[in-house]
């Protein structure tokens, strides 16, 4: 049974996901054989099980190519890392026309709280990926940190860089 659906993201969200501080879209999901429902991953180009996280995923990719004009074939989400002798996966990562990574994007569910160990987690990714802009969400608090490794600082910012500012 494939039974894709069209919702917006303004209207009510699929029990349990919640309306988010995210612009508002078409979202296309489907129901699976397991009864499971998938949301579309442009990305990906597949159908994923929507869980909370990836609800916020889609709106947050959504709102970096649609209203940022970010292009997506410089995106990848779930970008395996290998980190002290571990498996890790970014969830989502923006990389420059040399495909070197220059944005992680990290996402929590929406009733996770964004803490200094949210903040930790992307920090140790960005230990392997060294890129320029670190991103958290969790589609209802959004926050941008761009590192300046000359300095070893880096400073919050008021909005997520524009392709131009991040491409340079």
């Amino acid at each position: 049974m494939n039974d894709e659906t069209k919702i917006s993201a303004g209207a009510p969200a699929p029990s349990p996901f919640v309306a988010l501080n995210l612009p508002a879209f078409d979202v296309r999901l489907e129901r699976d054989k397991d009864g499971r429902v998938r949301i579309f991953d442009a990305l990906r180009r597949r159908f994923i099980v929507v869980t909370p996280e990836e609800w916020v995923r889609q709106h947050f990719v959504n709102l970096l190519v649609q209203h940022l004009h970010y292009p997506s074939a410089l995106m990848g989400n779930e970008i395996r890392l290998e980190f002290n002798g571990m498996t890790r996966r970014c969830d989502t990562v923006v990389y420059d026309r040399e495909m070197r990574p220059r944005m992680i994007v990290e996402y929590k569910r929406p009733s996770v709280e964004l803490t200094q160990k949210v903040f930790a987690q992307v920090a140790r990714y960005n230990l392997v990926m060294r890129v320029d802009y670190l991103v958290v969400s969790n589609g209802l608090r959004h926050f941008c940190c761009r590192m300046d490794y000359q300095q070893q600082t880096y400073a919050y910012l008021d909005a997520i860089p524009t392709p131009e500012q991040l491409f340079g």
